[in-house]
């Protein structure tokens, strides 16, 4: 602010040491009739409304009219101070009021200079009609582009803003759904085996039970994870690291106990990964094997993790019933993980069974 009431008090200077300067050295006089000091008085009061504009843009435009009407008869550059005036102070009033308010201000003043330009003997009256309507138009038009640009910006961080609550949302809900469908899948099959076989078969009973209290507390951990996250709205994990490549085989013995499943693992060409992409593998491999725990009544199921030349391949295999992929918030967010990279994405019967395939292109680490 200061700095643009510096601007305006120099450019206030600079027009009235113009027009004086064209006054005193001759090049235009001012007309017979008129004293001097009256004169040199309207021309220098006409620059005032160019500094005061910033704290009241309506008085200002209506005193910049009034001396610009004052000057009609005077002419030469004693008009041409107030009419530039005024239409500095008219930007001001289209960018901080109500646009209506510009446009009655645009046409009473040109409706004011006009009739006056033709009732009021001047100099020139075509160049007081042009000169008016050139001033008075240059500076709505001015602060018009200047509001829209303003406008515009301000939708546009908005628009980005909801982007950014829109996108962090589907974050949280994705991982809160890997975390709670995966788990509460392997406690429902776990808790239907110790149910069927309490009275009978105890020990394995018990087993069941020592699954389901070790998966709840994992997922209370990773739900404390996620959580903690919104909490302390950083974005990086509060409590606890995002589970990598290297938790896949503890994921797979997990669903290899839920069940009579026989879960097979299989990791080549990968020593490490950036922890994006570590991360939405290890997700994408748990809810493909919620999905063959859930759904397939699968009694193997074969997990390959494949990588090299800056991609990471993943291929989940079982032998369960099959048939057509059913849309649901499971594939979903296995394919949006794929796209944030913009891999491949499959899902679909493969023989006996059923195929999950991702391909996950990435930028290696370089070396230093």
């Amino acid at each position: 602010m200061r700095i643009r009431v510096a601007l305006d008090v120099l450019a206030a200077v600079l027009l009235g040491i113009g027009a004086g300067g064209n006054l005193a050295a001759g090049a235009w006089t001012l007309p017979s009739w008129l004293p001097a000091w009256l004169g040199w008085t309207v021309m220098v009061t006409s620059v005032v409304p160019i500094v005061l504009r910033r704290w009241w843009p309506l008085p200002s435009y209506v005193l910049a009219l009034a001396l610009a009407a004052a000057a009609v008869p005077i002419g030469g550059p004693v008009f041409g101070v107030a009419v530039v005036s005024a239409g500095c102070a008219l930007y001001v009033v289209v960018i901080r009021l109500h646009s209506r308010i510009g446009q009655i201000g645009l046409a009473a003043g040109m409706a004011e200079l006009g009739v006056l330009a033709l009732v009021v003997t001047n100099p020139s009256t075509s160049t007081t009609i042009n000169f008016s309507v050139a001033g008075l138009v240059v500076g709505f038009l001015l602060g018009l582009t200047v509001r829209t640009r303003r406008e515009y910006a301000a939708i546009e961080r908005e628009n980005h803003a909801r982007q950014a609550v829109s996108a962090e949302r589907l974050r949280i809900a994705r991982e809160m759904h890997d975390v709670v469908a995966h788990s509460m899948s392997l406690i429902a099959v776990k808790a239907a085996v110790g149910n069927h076989v309490a009275v009978e078969q105890p020990d394995q009973a018990r087993e069941a039970l020592r699954t389901i209290e070790e998966t709840s507390r994992e997922t209370l951990a990773e739900l404390r994870r996620v959580l903690g996250v919104l909490r302390d709205g950083t974005g990086v994990p509060a409590l606890a690291p995002a589970p990598t490549l290297d938790d896949l085989r503890a994921l797979a013995e997990r669903a290899q106990q839920a069940g009579a499943l026989e879960v097979g693992l299989a990791v080549d060409g990968l020593d490490e990964l950036p922890g994006g992409v570590g991360q939405s593998v290890y997700r994408i491999v748990q809810e493909a094997l919620t999905n063959v725990v859930k759904h397939a009544g699968a009694t193997t199921c074969r997990i390959r993790v494949t990588g090299g030349d800056g991609e990471v391949s993943i291929e989940v295999c079982d032998d369960g019933r099959g048939g057509e992929a059913v849309p649901g918030h499971g594939l979903i967010g296995m394919r949006e993980r794929v796209a944030v990279y913009g891999g491949e994405f499959s899902a679909g019967p493969s023989g006996p069974g059923f195929r999950v395939f991702a391909r996950l292109p990435y930028e290696p680490a370089v070396a230093r």
